[in-house]
Parts: C-alpha cells; sequence; structure tokens
C-alpha cells in the first residue's frame, strides 16, 4: 500500500459527512456537498489512479470532474425554479 491509495481511502472516507449534509441540509445545502462530493470524487480517482499505476484511469477522472461540473449548473437551474 502505497501513499496515493492512503490518501484515496481518506478521501473517500471524507465523502461521509458530505452525504450527512445532503440528507439533511436545505436545497443550497446540499447542492453545496454534493459539489464537495464529486470533487473528493475526482481527486479519489486521481490518487487510485496513481496508486495503481494506470494512466487509463486519469480519463476517468477527467470525465468525472466535467459531469460533476456540468450537474452542478442542472441543480442550480432546478434549485432556481423552486423558490
Amino acid at each position: 500500500m502505497n501513499v496515493y491509495l492512503i490518501a484515496a481511502t481518506a478521501l473517500i472516507a471524507a465523502i461521509a459527512p458530505c452525504l450527512v449534509v445532503c440528507a439533511r441540509g436545505s436545497v443550497m445545502e446540499a447542492i453545496a456537498a454534493l459539489e464537495l462530493c464529486g470533487t473528493l470524487t475526482t481527486l479519489a480517482l486521481i490518487c487510485l489512479a496513481e496508486g495503481f499505476h494506470r494512466q487509463a484511469y486519469f480519463g476517468v477522472a477527467l470525465v468525472c470532474s466535467v459531469l460533476v461540473w456540468i450537474g452542478g449548473l442542472v441543480f442550480v437551474r432546478f434549485a432556481g425554479r423552486l423558490k
């Protein structure tokens, strides 16, 4: 086990508080927590790719980062309609 795999484990564990905020927070707090979950997931995927020495896994992290950004915009747009 190397440093990158330990960092990925810590990043994945950091998602748990974000899930609590998503479940119990207001709409805008939940959207912010969801964006943070996406960022943590992207960073964890990058650490896993480096930890396993697989260059192909970096593409998954890149796609995840783009989808998180687009998904955040969509959620904010729908939250704006709720008000």
